[in-house]
């Protein structure tokens, strides 16, 4: 997902007291799976585009290929508004649709065979929705290089891929595989996701680069890059075999590139020892360089750091342990295992894509300088959580919840990764999830039963309080003596996941608090305790 925008302190009051935002007919449609949606698989994209960089505009096709799962005629395509449907067509038959906002209606003459496999042809033009500030207002980016060449590209996670062109937009049906031919003036260089299948020069000053995909790939992700590029490869003998790893500059900042993304290498690393293999391996690893931060646009990895180490040259933690390295690089590469390997079906549930990926930072920092260095940095980034609302949005209606997927989440999981009580299990949790859910969309109880079973225990009160509630457990507790009485507060009806604790800062001890309270007899005479560093929770004496 695109990095974390970080508010004012001055905002949050106004985040706090928000109104509940009213669903309309239009988030219906474009975030839960309607009966227009339901009776078709998309299996293939091949995408067509010419971009106009003087009219800020273009043209294009779109040919979806699809397996028919139930019997239907009317499908439901997305594309937004100003860009518009010119022609639809299906083995020569031209098909009649309208339009409804961003929704486009198309019939087929009769109703399709289950089984069967099928194809629509669909040409569109227009002016689209131009970024911001991209990646967070996204859409199509006209922009210059530093040289004052055309650059484009577009970044649209949460808007959506629709805002370009037109697809089945929602996360739960990807296809299996994809193309893109993209024509440029041949001056310039186009580089999109995969692996590079062909480049045509057309003659009167134009080229057509096509790149495609042979793994299945999130709608948002499929991405152009335009500019002026100069590119090298390298190989990295992974656990899959060797991978192909390719990188696209601008040409003036060719050295700085190649000296600051000598870092991909020792990502690989450290990722596939604690996720698994490189989860697209037939198409290749990528970094592109792009006009604005970053996002992680799958095998063609948006980067856009500066070429140094940091978030933008600052460490969000606070711990020193985030200027070790660069944070659009690896943050962004680390979704490749988590939202491109794994997805989730509803954007409801964002957290699994940023709350692991926030993660990998700390596994990254433990690679690199040891588990202390990255205990440090996950308990660093507390600093930025908001607690404005739950993480988990509504689901049906394409709206993400809060923002604090990325550092709760990580904090979150920090938590659970101690309940493990042995970090091999964990790894080896984290391994099986990418292993088990390979290539496919999940739902928020896929993943926490995956991780509860994993565990030995039921996990689902802990994913519930800090993903469903913004309170964080309080653990009350009172001292006489050698008795510790004890028990969670400000938390949810049955909370009852365990937590370490430090007694009189010498003695480290577990407990199994509910919300009842319960007593334990201590070794000897104590005065406090405290919750444990690695426990995002609090504590309180009654």
């Amino acid at each position: 997902m695109r990095p974390a925008r970080f508010l004012p302190l001055l905002l949050l009051p106004s985040l706090l007291f928000a109104q509940p935002k009213i669903f309309t007919r239009a988030d219906t449609l474009r975030g839960s799976i309607s009966e227009e949606r339901a009776w078709w698989d998309v299996t293939h994209y091949a995408i067509e585009v010419t971009p106009d960089y003087e009219g800020k505009k273009f043209s294009g096709t779109t040919t979806i290929s699809f397996k028919v799962l139930s019997p239907g005629k009317r499908m439901q395509i997305d594309l937004q508004a100003p860009m518009h449907i010119d022609a639809v067509e299906s083995y020569g038959t031209a098909l009649r649709f309208n339009r409804e906002g961003n929704v486009w209606h198309v019939e087929f003459p009769e109703s399709l065979v289950p089984g069967a496999m099928h194809s629509a042809v669909i040409r569109f033009s227009g002016v689209p929705r131009e970024a911001v500030r991209a990646p967070w207002d996204g859409g199509w980016i006209f922009t210059k290089d530093k040289a004052g060449r055309p650059w484009m590209t577009v970044a649209c996670q949460g808007l959506g891929a629709s805002v370009w062109y037109p697809c089945k937009d929602h996360q739960s049906d990807e296809p299996d595989s994809a193309s893109i031919s993209i024509t440029v003036p041949d001056t310039l260089v186009a580089v999109a996701n995969g692996r590079l299948r062909s480049m045509v020069r057309q003659g009167l000053g134009k080229a057509t680069y096509t790149w495609a995909v042979t793994n299945p790939i999130n709608s948002y992700n499929i991405v152009p890059y335009i500019g002026k590029y100069v590119g090298w490869q390298e190989q990295y003998k992974g656990e899959a075999g060797v991978l192909d790893c390719s990188y696209y500059v601008m040409d003036y900042n060719l050295e700085k590139a190649k000296k600051q993304f000598t870092q991909a290498a020792d990502m690989l690393r450290c990722f596939e020892h604690w996720f698994g293999p490189y989860p697209f391996q037939s198409d290749g690893y990528k970094l592109v360089e792009s006009s604005h931060l970053g996002m992680e646009h799958q095998s063609a990895v948006a980067y856009g750091n500066g070429f140094q180490n940091g978030y933008r040259g600052t460490d969000l933690s606070r711990s020193g342990w985030g200027l070790k390295w660069d944070f659009i690089l690896i943050h962004e590469s680390g979704h490749e295992w988590f939202g491109n390997n794994i997805t989730t079906k509803d954007i409801a549930d964002m957290w699994v894509h940023e709350g692991f990926t926030n993660y990998s930072e700390t596994i990254y920092t433990e690679c690199q300088s040891g588990k202390d260095a990255g205990s440090d940095y996950v308990r660093g980034t507390r600093q930025l959580i908001q607690n404005d609302k739950p993480i988990v949005g509504p689901y049906g209606v394409n709206e993400e919840g809060s923002g604090d997927m990325y550092y709760k989440g990580g904090n979150m999981i920090h938590y659970m990764r101690q309940l493990f009580r042995d970090d091999e299990r964990f790894r080896m949790a984290l391994r099986g999830m990418n292993e088990t859910f390979r290539h496919k969309t999940v739902t928020y109880e896929d993943v926490t039963g995956f991780l509860s079973n994993r565990a030995g225990r039921d996990l689902k009160p802990l994913f519930d309080q800090y993903l469903k509630h913004t309170q964080i457990p309080v653990l009350a507790y009172g001292i006489k003596g050698r008795k510790l009485r004890y028990r969670w507060t400000n938390c949810i009806p049955g909370y009852n996941i365990p937590v370490q604790v430090v007694i009189d800062a010498t003695e480290t001890i577990w407990l199994e608090p509910g919300t009842r309270a319960k007593t334990v007899k201590l070794r000897r005479n104590a005065t406090g305790i405290a919750i444990h560093k690695d426990f995002y929770a609090e504590s309180r004496r009654d």
